[in-house]
């Protein structure tokens, strides 16, 4: 699934080539996760303005004439997702759902799993974004992340810390791989309940997940399986981590084994000798 740094990738990848674009014609494939919530035609004529995100949602200002209220588009890669900018992109396949053709070229959204969505909104602040993200946690890579947010935000779960961060509604972004490689970075093993997080393991916890993301997003993201960024270009950090799918190896920081558990469905990987509860 592609999480936070393979979203802020896309982003980053695409937003100096779009941004001002003005918006030729939305053609629509299979249904994606919910509808887009407006006729594509009501959008012909308007711009792009800079590109946001929030946790793994992208944001699309439209500008256009004050009595259209343009609005945006909120998107969303889903479990298998990703987007392709370019003025020649080939044939549209089976699985490429969304089109937005602009006098900058076409944006597409190819999505085998169909987790994905596109969805119009007058605002961030009015629905259906507001209520889309309502329930996000604070930005990891932000100020606003800190020890002090952290620890409070686990106090009481009684939840492995390593599902409470894939929650995210205490920090938003820091999906499976991340979370095993941050907690990994931390010494924590991931599981250890939440709430016996004091606030020095939450500040070495903080620091890590910052360090985690900042080298997944220089290595492009992950690609596990479908991701790659607007140019079409796969992410490398699958290739640099340190236990994440590393199961039997030995850990690179003692003489222990990487061993590999599952946690909520998901895969959880961590060294049993460094990683302490």
């Amino acid at each position: 699934m592609p999480e936070l740094p393979e979203v802020e990738v896309t982003r980053l990848s695409l937003s100096d080539r779009i941004e001002g674009g003005r918006v030729a014609e939305i053609a629509l494939g299979k249904s994606l996760r919910w509808p887009l919530g407006i006729e594509p035609q009501r959008l012909v004529g308007t711009r792009i303005g800079s590109i946001t995100r929030r946790g793994k949602y992208l944001w699309f200002p439209l500008a256009g004439e004050p009595s259209a209220s343009p609005g945006g588009l909120l998107m969303h890669l889903g479990m298998s997702g990703s987007l392709r900018f370019d003025a020649g992109l080939p044939t549209p396949g089976p699985h490429d759902h969304f089109r937005l053709l602009t006098d900058r070229g076409e944006l597409r959204l190819t999505d085998p799993r169909r987790f994905g969505a596109v969805v119009w909104s007058p605002s961030l602040e009015a629905l259906p974004a507001a209520g889309l993200l309502a329930t996000l946690g604070v930005e990891p890579l932000s100020d606003a992340f800190n020890a002090e947010v952290l620890h409070a935000g686990l106090r009481g779960r009684r939840v492995s810390i390593k599902q409470a961060l894939l929650a995210g509604d205490v920090v938003v972004g820091v999906g499976n791989i991340y979370c095993s490689e941050a907690l990994f970075e931390a010494g924590i093993d991931p599981r250890t309940p939440a709430r016996r997080l004091g606030p020095v393991r939450c500040a070495r916890l903080v620091t890590a997940i910052r360090l985690t993301l900042e080298r997944a997003l220089a290595a492009g993201g992950s690609s596990l399986r479908d991701f790659r960024n607007a140019h079409g270009m796969n992410g490398a950090f699958q290739e640099l981590t340190r236990v994440y799918d590393r199961a039997g190896q030995p850990c690179v920081r003692c003489e222990g084994v990487v061993r590999r558990e599952v946690q909520g469905q998901r895969a959880t990987y961590f060294c049993p000798r460094c990683q302490r509860r």
